[in-house]
């Protein structure tokens, strides 16, 4: 398990090591071009990212909205009611999504986990809990690769059949159709493919860097994060790996609720 969580660490190192020069200009992920609000996305770009120009209000994506819903994507509802959309990625287990789960199913949320390969093999409990307890599975790819790299559909297409098979054994039903590319790496050839295989692609639209297992956020930096910048029709993405989402998590809940919003599925966002 230390390989594996050593393993899925690595892939991240690359965005995490920018990640305070990003936060001081309000970007969650890296990008390689930035394009102003109502203005299509090019083929170029790799990385999902985000700037916030106005606290409590929807920031903006390296993408528009627009541009994405040409290949059935997203990053948030186009709403004006307050409603957020809970989603975790995991890529291994540590000991946090227990208490993840309690806390959802106190405040009766629901939410969505983009899983790998590897939480499917070695977690299945876990898995039937989510399911049981009323939560939607995604799929996150069975290896977590750069999928932005990956040019032929045959090789994109193994990458979530396998986890659709693995995610069948382990429940006996099938994976919803939503897709989280892993890091938020893409291009227009990967939203294509998703489309054609009959996925969503769900990127965000509040996060914070919470997937150091060594280096966790405290209490006040994840809140200053979380509270400031939540948005209605938020499509939001936490880590089940991090100790400080588990120990928050009920909390979290309760001052968002405070704050006038209530909790849809990912399912119910009309593009």
């Amino acid at each position: 398990m230390r390989q594996m969580r050593t393993w899925f660490m690595r892939k991240k190192v690359v965005a995490a090591a920018l990640a305070g020069v990003l936060l001081l200009c309000g970007v969650l992920t890296i990008s390689k071009v930035s394009l102003p609000e109502g203005v299509a996305a090019s083929a170029e770009i790799t990385n999902w990212g985000l700037s916030f120009p106005e606290e409590g209000q929807p920031p903006v994506g390296n993408a528009d909205s627009a541009y994405l819903a040409q290949y059935n994507a997203l990053y948030r509802a186009e709403i004006q009611e307050k409603v957020l959309y809970l989603t975790f990625d995991a890529g291994y287990e540590n000991g946090c999504t227990g208490e993840i789960l309690d806390a959802l199913q106190k405040h009766q949320v629901p939410a969505t986990f983009f899983l790998v390969g590897n939480y499917l093999e070695t977690q299945p409990d876990l898995v039937r809990r989510m399911v049981e307890e009323g939560h939607t599975v995604g799929n996150h790819t069975y290896s977590h690769p750069d999928m932005s790299a990956i040019a032929d559909e045959a090789s994109f297409r193994e990458e979530l059949e396998q986890n659709e098979a693995l995610y069948r054994q382990v429940t006996g039903q099938e994976m919803a159709k939503l897709y989280r590319p892993p890091q938020g790496k893409f291009c227009e050839s990967n939203l294509r493919m998703a489309q054609q295989l009959g996925y969503r692609t769900v990127f965000w639209s509040l996060a914070y860097v919470d997937w150091y297992e060594d280096d966790q956020p405290t209490r006040e930096e994840a809140f200053d994060k979380l509270l400031p910048r939540v948005h209605p029709g938020a499509v939001v993405l936490l880590h089940s790996t991090s100790s400080t989402n588990a120990v928050i998590l009920d909390e979290l809940l309760t001052r968002w609720e405070e704050m006038g919003y209530t909790f849809g599925r990912l399912e119910e966002i009309s593009l």
